[in-house]
């Protein structure tokens, strides 16, 4: 008879989480001077800083704050989604396309259903984050069943979810959505702020929550960190993978929602790169491609450095393809610190 024991679940994430050792109030500052996301804040400072010191009038102000927040809410819930995602060591690339899709069920259901009122909306918007969260479990059902590796999974869904929003529409963008869902949670405003900030802020506040302060959240940490010790452990490592894929088709199909209530519209043609967008601001506020590594609160950081600086380049008359290159810029950059952080790690476990 085997005499291994087997270790509960709940007593493994702490001690397979890497967590830093405290050297005193030094060390700790030490240690977030050197963090990617502290770096990636200051940088964000400073283009903050940079446009309101060339064009303070028309950039510093509470509307124009407002404008930015509000532009980036969409992309901040699909980022934080996709950050579980590669703190596990995957990659989605579907959520635009999910995101796509879950706006076209929405629209339909709710002219289905017709009378413009709230019941149509709340009926609506449930099936399309239902239809979100589906491609979410096909995502992760691929991944850990069929061991297909993500970048394929997420691929093939990218195209099969905007295939099939292109066959419900014919192509055409489904218009007269409830006037409701545009005028109150698309450009309605609480206290001054937008209704989609707060939709955002609280999505984010949730999974900041959820992962540094759950359980499933150091088992997203433990299986990024190293998939086989997890499983060792006790960690049923399938099951939390089509936990975390889900999870992303689900916030992929709130951004849906939040897209229709802000152009009453499905927008079919205008989420091609929002795959793209979310894995480059998650990647920039300091989680790693290797997994293991990130937060949510540099991932918060890092949508803001394209939004700001798309803003400010309008506001400058600057091409718009400006932004694209300098966000790509610091995206190669902060790729660049993170493989001298993990060089370094490993040099000094080899000692």
């Amino acid at each position: 008879m085997s005499e291994t024991r087997q270790v509960p679940p709940a007593e493994v994430p702490d001690e397979v989480v890497p967590e830093p050792a405290g050297n005193g109030l030094r060390g700790v500052l030490r240690r977030r001077l050197t963090e990617t996301t502290t770096w990636t804040f200051l940088i964000l400072l400073g283009i903050v800083a940079g446009f309101a010191a060339l064009r303070f009038q028309q950039f510093a102000t509470v509307f124009n704050f407002r404008n930015i927040a509000a532009d980036a809410s969409g992309l901040l819930i699909i980022a934080v989604g996709m950050t579980f995602v590669i703190i596990t060591a995957g990659i989605d690339l579907s959520v635009g396309s999910v995101l796509v899709f879950s706006g076209v069920i929405a629209a339909k259901v709710m002219l289905a259903i017709g009378g413009g009122g709230w019941g149509a909306i709340a009926v609506g918007l449930v099936a399309g984050i239902v239809a979100g969260t589906a491609w979410g479990v096909v995502n992760g059902v691929l991944i850990t069943k069929a061991r297909v590796p993500p970048l394929i999974v997420t691929l093939g869904t990218l195209g099969m979810a905007l295939g099939s929003a292109l066959l419900i529409t014919g192509g055409i963008d489904v218009r007269g959505v409830p006037l409701q869902l545009t005028t109150t949670i698309g450009i309605g405003q609480l206290a001054g702020v937008p209704y989609v900030v707060i939709i955002a802020a609280v999505v984010t506040a949730v999974g900041a929550i959820l992962l540094s302060m759950t359980r499933f959240g150091r088992y997203t940490y433990a299986i990024g960190s190293n998939a086989e010790a997890a499983r060792r452990a006790g960690i049923n490592v399938d099951r939390h993978l089509i936990k975390v894929y889900a999870l992303s088709g689900f916030l992929a199909g709130m951004a849906g929602m939040v897209s229709l209530a802000r152009f009453a519209t499905t927008t079919i043609g205008g989420h091609s790169t929002d795959n793209l967008a979310a894995i480059a601001a998650v990647v920039l506020g300091g989680t790693s491609l290797f997994g293991g590594i990130g937060t949510v609160l540099g991932t918060v950081v890092g949508v803001f450095i394209p939004a700001i600086l798309q803003n400010g380049f309008v506001i400058l008359g600057v091409q718009p393809f400006w932004q694209q290159v300098a966000v790509g810029a610091v995206l190669i950059i902060a790729v660049y610190i993170d493989q001298l952080k993990r060089r370094a790690q490993e040099r000094g476990e080899r000692r």
